[in-house]
């Protein structure tokens, strides 16, 4: 019960790694609001201002404060190369994956900090750290969670609010649903996750047991940091002759 008395917010609560989340965080004795398009307690967009306030807002008077934002709802945008995508494809996920945070933590911090601090967390990805794993848009978009999370941590000083990103590597959800689909068409899928030491995929649980040390008091000490929960896939440079998103010009 790591989590009694505290006041939490998720994002993607709908599915995978967020649904995950929200049970977690339940289960250690957490109030979670769940927010997401659909399927979740809170109906969010969360590359909107207008709707990360509210939710805010809503979480704060329902419930009396927030001491949890786990800024985790984000869009793939598929693998295209960067000749194959538009302008407005890049918009589209940077406004979700990268801008969605930055409002996670613009409108929780100050409500979480009256508290007496607590943990913001974002979902980055292994894709934010090397190439090879997602598509252009959506590895720069997290790529700058990344960052962002080690500036906020710093502009919060003082505040007691840490920020800190997960960056999962390949795991079963449903933006990572054609992957495994095609895998598994193919009788390949004891092949997905084999380049990682771990010779296997990732199951949303475990992103979500480290959203729980995240956000409990066990990672009290833990700020600006990026925690990699891929299998051990990012700690070599694994040879992978990937024929996707390469387009001759």
């Amino acid at each position: 019960m790591r989590l009694v008395g505290k006041i939490a917010i998720v994002t993607g609560a709908g599915s995978g790694i967020g649904k995950a989340t929200v049970e977690r965080f339940r289960d250690e004795g957490a109030i979670v609001v769940g927010a997401d398009l659909r399927g979740a307690d809170v109906d969010c967009d969360a590359g909107s201002d207008a709707d990360v306030a509210a939710l805010v807002a809503q979480a704060v008077a329902t419930h009396g404060g927030l001491d949890i934002f786990f800024a985790n709802a984000g869009i793939s945008g598929g693998l295209a190369s960067i000749f194959e995508q538009s302008a407005d494809d890049w918009n589209e996920i940077l406004r979700v994956n990268l801008i969605g945070p930055f409002l996670a933590i613009q409108h929780a911090a100050p409500h979480i900090k009256a508290r007496g601090g607590g943990s913001i967390i974002c979902t980055a990805s292994v894709a934010g750290l090397r190439s090879g794993a997602g598509g252009p848009a959506y590895s720069a978009s997290k790529a700058g969670v990344i960052s962002l999370v080690r500036t906020a941590a710093q502009q919060l000083s003082g505040s007691n609010v840490r920020v800190n990103a997960i960056c999962p590597g390949l795991i079963e959800t449903g933006m990572t649903e054609f992957v495994y689909e095609r895998a598994r068409a193919k009788g390949q899928e004891e092949r997905l996750g084999h380049l990682n030491p771990l010779k296997r995929g990732g199951h949303p649980q475990e992103i979500a047991n480290a959203a729980l040390f995240l956000a409990s008091d066990e990672s009290s000490y833990v700020n600006g940091h990026a925690l990699v929960v891929d299998g051990g896939l990012s700690s070599s440079h694994p040879f992978n002759n990937q024929s996707y998103g390469r387009t001759a010009i």
